[in-house]
């Protein structure tokens, strides 16, 4: 039974794999099942065992692409503006930069930039929550502001491939956090 499990888990991971590779160089909309299940090796009939249609199969990766809780640094006692968060905000990017470099980059899913932030913000929150003296409502208007600057840089990054080094990024990340917003942030997690 359990050799079944893994033969099937490698079939989806080999759809998956054969629509990411169509998926970098041609937009959603002009993407067939026929093409991917080609590309695998596999018949139609095998693609919908897994996937609906090939938005759901975008959906999947999307999902499997957002940090899990465990990935994320602690947001409790961190300081939120120092280079190791930031750091373990960029190592996220550089674990799941296959995905993310065309996700949040031109021909990606506009719709990812949103999910990546309300993951990232929810985990905050519920982390958070367990404070009795914050407002979550203003908790979760500054994450709004820090965490689309985050991505902000990452889509720059993934867009416009700036000649800089991560280092440099890192530094410029930390000294744009150093705000009110940030401090703020701070206070209330204490």
């Amino acid at each position: 039974m359990r050799k079944q499990a893994e033969i099937t888990e490698q079939t989806k991971q080999n759809l998956i794999e054969a629509f990411w590779s169509i998926y970098i160089t041609k937009r959603i909309e002009r993407i067939t099942v026929k093409e991917i299940t080609n590309k695998a090796g596999y018949n139609r009939g095998t693609f919908y065992e897994y996937f609906q249609d090939v938005y759901e199969m975008l959906d999947v990766i999307e999902n499997l692409s957002l940090p899990s809780l465990e990935e994320l640094p602690p947001f409790i006692d961190v300081n939120t503006n120092s280079p190791s968060f930031i750091n373990t905000i960029m190592e996220l990017y550089q674990e799941k930069y296959k995905y993310y470099n065309h996700l949040l980059g031109e021909n990606g899913d506009p719709a990812f930039q949103r999910k990546l932030k309300n993951s990232l913000k929810s985990s905050i929150i519920r982390t958070l929550e367990i404070k009795t003296n914050i407002d979550l409502v203003e908790i979760d208007i500054i994450l709004e502001y820090i965490l689309s600057g985050m991505i902000g840089i990452l889509i720059y990054m993934s867009q416009q491939n700036p000649n800089l080094l991560e280092e440099k990024i890192v530094k410029l990340q930390n000294i744009l956090m150093q705000g009110d917003m940030v401090n703020k942030l701070q206070r209330m997690m204490k």
